[in-house]
């Protein structure tokens, strides 16, 4: 836990509101426990509020400190309906269903981070991921001057010499099965901002491909290319001091001895931190390769470029992942507007 404790420390100093919309579920009650012993902060459960306590008496987990909001019963219910039916009135959506809507926890939670009333969000344990996101995608929605939403799972192994120190960040994992170019520049610039912020060392980002530098020709690799030099014309014009270079093949990108063969003049090759991979087919594989492989502590998925910070896990996630990722979200919300400049500005339905 290098890393995350390292974010645990500045959390620390800097206490967040995470909200758990799953808050009946082992895995998150043991990690907002957790996040409160820790003095992260205040963990928010929501959930009706005898189910919430009976699941924690069952783990001996008290409750003290962390905050219990069943959806039906809050006073801010009827607030967030207005505002959900007024986001989704072009739908066709009517007051009464926008009241269904938000009580479901999901979408209780992300009206809640959307209205400031919690730093940050954090789901997924017991859902699957459509559940989770489309709330978020609905309500908090993308931040201005973001054209792609998507995701990273950041990955520590403990092979110090891969990464930075053995941190690596994944990208994208989640979210868009197949991006175009643009999509892929955004998830490249995006990830390495993320990665600059919680690391505090230069992105090396390398987006990857089955070729090196053109060895094969290929429609995607043509397509890893172009998003390649867009994203350093992307990252110059948001003053992010990142190294970007694609299209190259893992093994290029990672191990430095390859590196040299191949690419001997690439900034990127052989020291890459951040792995951009062409489509989710390979992104959502090879993070849980080496995941599991390795035995590796992997934290996801953060979602970039919504309009406030939040992450969906997985549902194979761990307490101690589920912790770590609310601790990256919690760091993320001390400075979002140094991500996206413009975020959070906006509330829904207005």
């Amino acid at each position: 836990m290098r890393f995350i404790g390292n974010l645990i420390e500045k959390l620390q100093r800097h206490p967040k509101r995470i909200v758990f919309p799953e808050g009946t579920e082992p895995r998150i009650l043991q990690a907002a426990r957790q996040f409160h012993s820790l003095r992260l902060g205040a963990p928010i459960l929501l959930g009706d509020r005898a189910r919430v306590k009976a699941a924690a008496a069952e783990l001996s987990i008290t409750l003290e400190g962390i905050r219990i909001i069943n959806p039906a019963e809050s006073q801010d219910l009827e607030g967030f309906a207005k505002r959900y039916e007024a986001l989704r009135r072009s739908k066709g959506i009517q007051l009464q269903e926008a009241r269904e809507a938000l009580v479901n926890p999901n979408y209780f939670g992300a009206m809640m981070v959307a209205m400031h009333q919690c730093d940050g969000f954090v789901s997924g344990a017991r859902d699957v991921a459509g559940g989770t996101l489309r709330p978020l995608f609905q309500i908090v929605k993308a931040a201005p001057q973001v054209t792609a939403v998507s995701s990273c799972m950041i990955i520590e192994v403990e092979d110090s010499r891969f990464g930075e120190d053995g941190v690596m960040f994944f990208a994208d994992c989640a979210v868009i099965p197949d991006p175009n170019v643009d999509q892929l520049s955004e998830i490249a610039v995006s990830t390495a901002a993320l990665a600059r912020q919680l690391l505090g060392r230069r992105p090396r980002v390398a987006l990857l491909s089955f070729s090196t530098q053109g060895s094969a020709m290929h429609p995607s690799i043509g397509k890893v290319q172009a998003a390649t030099a867009l994203a350093r014309q992307k990252a110059d014009k948001r003053r992010l001091d990142a190294d970007f270079d694609g299209d190259l093949q893992v093994d290029a990108a990672l191990v430095p001895e390859i590196a040299s063969r191949k690419v001997p003049d690439s900034k990127v090759a052989g020291r890459a931190n951040v792995l951009i991979f062409p489509d989710l087919n390979a992104g959502n594989i090879g993070s849980k390769l080496v995941q599991h492989i390795t035995r590796a502590n992997a934290y996801g998925q953060i979602l970039l470029g919504l309009d406030r910070p939040a992450a969906e896990v997985s549902r194979g996630s761990s307490a101690h992942d589920v912790l770590g990722v609310a601790a990256i979200v919690g760091v993320q919300s001390i400075a979002y507007h140094e991500l996206y400049p413009e975020a959070g500005q906006r509330l829904p339905g207005d």
